[in-house]
This record gives C-alpha cells, sequence and structure tokens, in this order.
C-alpha cells in the first residue's frame, strides 16, 4: 500500500466514530456504582471492641511497589493498649499522590487490618490534604466499641481474644448481611 494512503487509513478511524453514539454520564449528579472489588480508599479496621487491628509490622509499607505508606510501630504497654499484640501503629500515612491502587498492601497484611473500600472521590486541590493520617483512615466506632486505649476485653488472653474477636466479627457481619443496604458504598470488605 502507498505510503500517502495511510493517512487517510488513519482518518478513516476517526470518521467511523464520528458517527457512533455517545454514552454520557452526568457523573456528579449521578454516580454509577462500583464493581464489587473495587480498589478504593483504604481503611484500617478495628476489632469488635475497638481495638485496632494494625500491629505496625509495616509489611503494607514493604509491599508498596509506589513506595506510598509511611508506618512506624510503637509497643503497646499494659497502660495504653492500642491493639491486642505487642506493637500497634503509632504513625501510619498513604500518599494518594503516589497510592496506585493496587492492593498489595491489603494482600501483605497479616491480621486483615488493612481493607479497599469503594470510595473513589480522592482529588483535591492541596497536595498536603492528599497525604491521608491514621485518623483519617481508621475505621469508626461503632456501636459497642470503646476508644482505644484500653484494655483487651474480648478474652483472658490473647488466644481468647483473636478466636472471641473472629467468632463476634463473623457473627456481625452475618446480621449485617441480613439487613437492607443503607446505600452508602464505603466499608470494609
Amino acid at each position: 500500500m502507498p505510503e500517502f494512503l495511510d493517512s487517510v487509513k488513519g482518518f478513516g478511524v476517526t470518521f467511523k466514530q464520528m458517527f457512533k453514539k455517545v454514552d454520557t454520564v452526568q457523573y456528579p449528579e449521578q454516580k454509577l456504582p462500583t464493581a464489587p472489588r473495587f480498589h478504593g480508599r483504604h481503611q484500617l479496621n478495628r476489632w469488635p471492641d475497638g481495638l485496632e487491628k494494625c500491629i505496625g509490622c509495616e509489611l503494607c509499607a514493604w509491599a508498596c511497589p509506589a513506595d506510598a505508606i509511611y508506618v512506624e510501630g510503637a509497643d503497646n504497654t499494659p497502660e495504653e493498649r492500642y491493639s491486642p499484640g505487642e506493637r500497634y501503629g503509632r504513625v501510619y500515612q498513604i500518599n494518594y499522590l503516589r497510592c496506585i491502587l493496587c492492593g498489595l498492601c491489603v494482600e501483605a497484611c497479616p491480621t486483615r487490618a488493612l481493607t479497599m473500600t469503594n470510595e473513589y472521590e480522592l482529588a483535591d486541590d492541596s497536595r498536603e490534604s492528599l497525604i491521608w493520617t491514621k485518623e483519617q483512615l481508621v475505621a469508626p466506632l461503632q456501636p459497642g466499641m470503646e476508644e482505644p486505649p484500653h484494655a483487651m476485653l474480648l478474652g483472658e488472653d490473647e488466644e481468647d481474644y483473636y478466636r472471641l474477636g473472629a467468632m463476634l466479627a463473623a457473627s456481625q457481619s452475618d446480621s449485617a448481611a441480613g439487613q437492607p443496604d443503607s446505600g452508602s458504598q464505603g466499608g470494609s470488605q
């Protein structure tokens, strides 16, 4: 085929697209639901008594290919306990300017402390507001939860705590599954 016809062939693709129906979405006013396993904003989860699941192991930060997560762990004390383990995440930050929402951090988390919600509206006009801190990422307290620091309320030792906490969380998710959806797209997955 002669070279001068290459540009005509390219314009042919453009010409065909001109007559196709345009699928316009009225985004801010009309939001379409996301896929069930959509990777959106991160969330740090809690145990049923309110203690944080994050143990400050920093595996999520090591797994992040974009180096968007910063974690600083600290030791729990009997007077100030933020998580059921020996350690907790004292500082936790996610830089959404770097984050590619791949979910590798969620896969690396040994306690399922970090999950991704269906929230996707993360844009902002300031760079500082796109670095989310632990206070912004941690799940809100539900009824029956107590604000940390406090002692472990779900058993006498760590083995009881994890066993009872898992059973209580499963029963809460089963009862929530039977309730009608309140329309929110957020929450842990």
